[in-house]
């Protein structure tokens, strides 16, 4: 499909994508946290990488990665213009995740990742519960 703008409206347009509050990601994610009756997780911790959920008691810090910024093995398809430049962009992302991912590990942080298309999946919550129980959460 072409694109309806030129190129410079484009990039206006995509600069203005914000990276908190999004509704398909953060949004969904602290609803299913809640519906869950998880505890004690904060938004937007300082901490490397700025995760968007952490448990700070236990030491977790979860990212939820939209399925075209970062990539997702299922969902994301290479725009049709510009590949060069979005295939770099993609593996830029991919890459400043696994350093951000190594660093907090690092520091004793447990690190867990969750694709955009798989929030609504009740192994997400599990997969957090899981991690919770290792570090001594007892529910």
């Amino acid at each position: 499909m072409a694109d309806f703008v030129d190129k410079a409206t484009r990039s206006r347009y995509m600069a203005a994508i914000k990276s908190r509050g999004n509704q398909s990601t953060e949004i969904k994610m602290a609803r299913l946290l809640r519906e869950s009756g998880l505890k004690g997780w904060r938004r937007h911790s300082p901490l490397p990488g700025t995760p968007d959920f952490c448990w700070p008691k236990y030491r977790i810090a979860l990212f939820v990665d939209g399925c075209f910024w970062h990539g997702c093995p299922r969902c994301y398809k290479t725009p049709k213009s510009n590949v060069s430049f979005w295939q770099k962009k993609i593996e830029s992302n991919r890459g400043r995740d696994r350093r951000v991912g190594g660093k907090l590990r690092r520091m004793g942080w447990t690190v867990i990742r969750v694709w955009e298309c798989r929030i609504k999946f009740e192994s997400t919550i599990t997969r957090i519960e899981l991690s919770m129980l290792k570090r001594g959460w007892n529910g």
